[in-house]
């Protein structure tokens, strides 16, 4: 089922009927949502999120025969987090701004799978207005944020996760997935992602294996060093079926590494300075909503700092 231009019109008709200050945007400061984001900590599970998402053959031949990742790591990062971030923590006006960009962006991709990957045989057609697709790649995020953040910060009690469910559902309508097309609650989103991580509609195949390679060994400085290591964390996140899809590292000594991470992290990352653990959107909303509008130039800094030196694959 493909989402139509004037479904989506419609969802967003509905966020906007919705939405109680239009200054606050889709959730505001007492959002669930704007606790779990605002976090840098939600990045350790980037690398999981994409890879669950590039298990989607949809998403994978998408990328692989539309994106300039490879080819522009940097720009492909910033246009990502510009859309979804701005859908986040801006304005009515820019979440709304954010998903018509999007939504046209996705109006050029669609094409052919080139290879038999699950239950999708060569030459299946896909696009990225397909309503399954998009749902799943909502889940993952979704799903991913939760896990990444109680790493942090321990687990959040059923109604927070209740509350936080409640709310992203406002956010899946900025891609035209209305209320019929997403799980109810909590505990019918995670049945969900159970039965998809089980199915048939998850494959990884040649693309979505190229890509991953890729994503989990940026080349350049800053970055390089430590990938070997985020690829252990991304492969221990990963359910076993996927991990082994893409050959992932899996043997004892990884998982030795990987839970001696996560509990550097849970004694460590509460005693990291908070100006350093929030995110440069969110310090900017929360001074849009006080009246001082101004960028977060340390929040900037930080991620300059993080991505510079990061090249192409086929740069210098």
């Amino acid at each position: 089922m493909l989402i139509t231009r004037r479904q989506f019109d419609e969802e967003l008709e509905r966020v906007r009927a919705e939405v109680r200050d239009p200054a606050e945007g889709l959730f505001g400061p007492d959002s669930v949502t704007w606790r779990i984001s605002r976090d840098q900590l939600v990045f350790l599970g980037a690398g999981r999120a994409a890879l669950l998402q590039l298990a989607h053959p949809y998403v994978a031949h998408a990328i692989a025969q539309h994106s300039r990742t490879q080819q522009d790591p940097i720009g492909r990062f910033n246009r990502t987090f510009l859309h979804v971030y701005g859908m986040i923590f801006g304005d009515l006006d820019a979440a709304l701004g954010a998903a018509r960009r999007v939504r046209g962006i996705h109006d050029g991709v669609h094409g052919a799978i080139d290879e038999q990957v699950g239950r999708f045989a060569r030459g299946h057609r896909y696009s990225a207005h397909d309503a399954g697709a998009l749902r799943w790649v909502f889940a993952t995020l979704v799903e991913t944020s939760v896990m990444a953040f109680e790493m942090g910060f321990g687990e959040l009690s059923a109604a927070d996760k209740e509350s936080y469910y409640r709310e992203v559902r406002r956010f899946a309508r900025l891609f035209g997935l209305g209320d019929e097309l997403l799980p109810a609650d909590w505990a019918a989103f995670t049945a969900y992602c159970a039965r998809m991580l089980a199915g048939d509609e998850l494959a990884v195949g040649q693309p979505a294996r190229e890509t991953a390679a890729f994503l989990l060994s940026v080349p350049g400085a800053p970055l390089a060093p430590v990938m070997p290591l985020y690829a252990r964390i991304t492969a221990g996140m990963l359910p076993p079926r996927l991990r082994e899809e893409y050959d992932l590292p899996s043997s004892r000594a990884d998982e030795l590494v990987y839970q001696g991470s996560l509990s550097a992290v849970r004694r460590g990352w509460r005693h990291i300075p908070v100006r350093l653990r929030l995110r440069p959107e969110y310090v900017e909303a929360r001074r849009r909503l006080a009246g001082r509008p101004r960028p977060d130039r340390v929040g900037r800094a930080l991620q300059v700092a993080l991505l510079r030196g990061v090249r192409p694959r086929n740069g210098k």
